[in-house]
């Protein structure tokens, strides 16, 4: 395999995976420039989350293209570190990755900063480093570097960022972290990560091992619909972000806003029994959501 067929190899088994996303990446009625660009930044945060979380294709190929021996290739932060190293590359030079060549013209045309892509690279690094949340607080902090960095990415590409409108993004986006957060408990905790904050487990008396249940008993649905409603409310907070702008931006924000709710919804339908798996909402509940959300509705 040649240099080239290496790059796109890489560039495919990360790209390839928008299709199966909550959310839309780059939904076909936007105008073509902000699909590339939506495209090529979805392509940096799935590889971030990728090496993060251990999820690298088989074989080393990401490793080599940041340089780090083959001996390192399992090692997440030495991983973490190399892609720190080669973002730099995509403000200041040729970055080896091909991800991370393909995000650099979006960066020159976008006039984009560094921060929300370094804010990615943290929170995968603290993900290394710390696997319990004491509070809520704490856990926003995190998704302040989690997610809020892909929402203030959409509206930067799009040209439609100001204080006010990424204020709602960020609500918007934290609300998304803690509802796939809810969804993903079982499988957090097979990497032996809990994103429920230990406070919230106390006050509903729910202990770690209760997590690892087939299902949920009384006590971890209480906790799963007291985080829900938290999601909700953050949802409700930044959905006045959809009526702030206009045309297909609206329909995409629409879209973010409503898989949100939807997915809120879904877990209620499970009676808020998560355990056995992701509760996930059918086509007919998203699309009745996005209605809702576009008309400024509920």
């Amino acid at each position: 395999m040649t240099g080239t067929d290496t790059a796109t190899a890489l560039e495919r088994a990360t790209l390839d995976k928008a299709a199966r996303e909550n959310f839309p990446v780059a939904p076909f009625f936007l105008p073509r420039a902000w699909r590339t660009d939506l495209m090529a930044v979805y392509g940096f945060a799935r590889l971030v989350d990728d090496i993060g979380d251990g999820d690298l294709a088989p074989g080393g190929a990401d490793a080599r293209a940041l340089g780090v021996p083959v001996e390192r290739a399992d090692d997440r932060l030495a991983l973490l570190d190399a892609f720190e190293t080669d973002l730099g590359r995509v403000f200041d030079g040729t970055p080896h990755h091909p991800l991370l060549r393909r995000l650099q013209p979006t960066v020159r045309r976008r006039g984009l900063t560094p921060e929300p892509f370094l804010g990615l690279i943290a929170a995968n690094r603290q993900d290394q480093l710390v696997t319990r949340y004491e509070t809520y607080d704490d856990l926003l902090a995190y998704c302040e570097l989690s997610a809020n960095p892909v929402g203030r990415l959409v509206l930067a590409v799009t040209g439609t960022a100001t204080p006010e409108r990424v204020r709602r993004s960020d609500a918007v986006c934290t609300a998304l972290q803690i509802v796939e957060h809810l969804q993903d408990v079982a499988e957090d905790l097979g990497r032996d990560r809990i994103y429920l904050p230990a406070q919230d487990m106390k006050r509903f008396h729910v202990q770690e091992s209760d997590l690892a249940a087939p299902s949920a008993g009384a006590s971890v649905r209480a906790l799963v619909a007291f985080e829900a409603r938290r999601a909700g409310d953050l949802l409700n907070e930044g959905a006045p972000l959809v009526g702030s702008v206009h045309g297909r931006l609206k329909l995409l924000l629409a879209g973010f806003v409503a898989g949100g709710k939807a997915a809120v919804r879904a877990i209620a339908a499970a009676d808020h029994d998560v355990l056995p798996g992701p509760p996930k909402p059918g086509k007919l509940q998203l699309l009745r959501e996005a209605g809702t959300t576009l008309r400024g509705e509920g």
